[in-house]
């Protein structure tokens, strides 16, 4: 199975990165790496995580307090949010 991002989740996603890396040279590579391997593990088990709206899942990083929201299609894994897990929780429901 492959997998999509919403054009606003990928942005969120590089945007992140950049953060990470200009706080600290080569912490955004190890958040590239660990969402990278979150997004393994949602490929492999798609509907192990938790439903947080509709059909929408999360699945949570281990090292960083991020989590990936993302639907079940027919062909795809769909990514709807890179989504830091202090911010205002309800902002990418418009991406359904």
């Amino acid at each position: 199975m492959t997998f999509y991002f919403h054009k606003e989740a990928e942005t969120e996603f590089l945007e992140a990165i950049e953060y990470y890396e200009s706080c600290t040279p080569g912490l955004g590579e190890d958040f590239f790496l660990e969402v990278n391997s979150t997004i393994q593990n949602i490929l492999s088990y798609s509907s192990a995580w938790p439903i947080v709206e509709d059909d929408v899942h999360r699945c949570l990083t281990s090292r960083f307090p991020y989590g990936v929201l993302y639907s079940i299609e027919p062909d795809c894994i769909y990514i709807l949010a890179v989504m830091h897990l202090h911010r205002h929780p309800d902002y990418w429901k418009s991406r359904l």
